[in-house]
């Protein structure tokens, strides 16, 4: 992957985007600056949370029965408040609300998209200071346009997606997006508060050395995800070895690692979790759908992710997701 010098700025790239393809309307590059714009004020409260009384628990429980940070809400509000104001969106889909929310209005009832995301992915991390972030997917509506959208716009395969994407708010903060025509990276610029173009045409390369799970559960898993996890710890220099393991316990981090510089990210299944923890229309399908258009690869351990189809809003799915080559070895473990 090589890195532009030349700085383009997400509003430059979008727009540049939108000349190389005259017949396109523009709602979706409005969508992907109303992300981004929403992005960075959840960065700016995120850089001062510890001066601030914006950490700690809200005091209430999600609907997956998680307790609730008070930086979710932020987030939540923020990410709802932009796409609600802009032109471009039907309705949202939150990881932290129990259903969706439709905006009934005359220009968002004649909205193109509607959008799912996880407001603040990893937020059980913010009071240690590791890095979090936001997860995004969008998808063309199936309802009829002029009226409300519905909730089967959003109980679509990830295979329909036509955008997703992340934001990273770490050493530095990074909004990382994919579309059909390929997968860009943009690190936020403090001094002028702008989104530059720093990773053009990501590749995740076909093998790495680094495999991400949760090893507390080992004990937990599968007979074949032991197995792989097993051979992982005996590689060496004759067989791609040795490799290393990293694991955050903030999905984007973990996932951005291994989209970088190659690696694979599990979150099986358990015994008493058969269907693990993460979320298929608000972390997994993104991912997958970003890790696919850069070379890589996601799957449930059957199927892959982005062939799954949703039957509710927060259906949990097994995910295993990463370089080509290594999740090829996976597989041949796991099946």
């Amino acid at each position: 992957m090589s890195i532009d010098r030349r700085i383009s700025t997400l509003d430059e790239f979008t727009i540049q985007q939108l000349r190389n393809f005259p017949q396109a309307t523009g709602e979706l590059s409005s969508l992907l600056r109303d992300l981004g714009l929403a992005a960075k004020r959840v960065n700016v409260e995120v850089n001062k949370a510890g001066l601030v009384d914006i950490l700690g628990d809200h005091g209430s429980v999600n609907v997956q029965g998680e307790d609730v940070k008070k930086l979710d809400i932020y987030a939540n509000t923020q990410f709802m408040k932009v796409l609600q104001h802009g032109i471009s969106c039907a309705g949202i889909g939150s990881e932290e609300m129990d259903d969706i929310v439709v905006f009934d209005d005359e220009i968002s009832n004649n909205a193109k998209y509607v959008v799912m995301f996880d407001p603040l992915d990893g937020s059980g991390n913010i009071d240690v200071n590791i890095s979090i972030g936001t997860i995004f997917s969008v998808y063309r509506r199936v309802s009829e346009r002029g009226k409300p959208c519905t909730k089967e716009d959003f109980l679509q395969k990830g295979r329909n997606q036509v955008a997703a994407g992340y934001m990273v708010y770490g050493s530095s903060t990074m909004m990382v997006y994919a579309t059909r025509r390929g997968v860009n990276g943009f690190t936020l610029d403090p001094s002028i508060g702008e989104f530059c173009l720093s990773h053009p045409d990501i590749k995740c390369p076909h093998d790495g050395n680094i495999y991400s799970v949760n090893h507390g559960n080992f004990f937990r898993y599968e007979k074949g995800v032991q197995e792989y996890i097993n051979a992982c710890q005996k590689k060496d220099k004759s067989n791609g070895g040795p490799y290393t393991q990293r694991y955050i316990g903030s999905m984007v981090a973990d996932v951005h690692r291994s989209l970088i510089k190659g690696g694979i990210f599990m979150y099986p299944g358990t015994l008493d979790r058969p269907n693990g923890k993460l979320r298929l229309a608000y972390e997994c399908n993104p991912f997958a759908f970003i890790m696919e258009l850069a070379g890589g690869r996601a799957t449930d351990g059957k199927i892959p992710i982005l062939d799954v189809q949703p039957t509710e809003l927060h259906q949990r799915v097994p995910m295993f997701i990463g370089s080509k080559n290594m999740m090829s070895e996976l597989e041949s473990y796991y099946k």
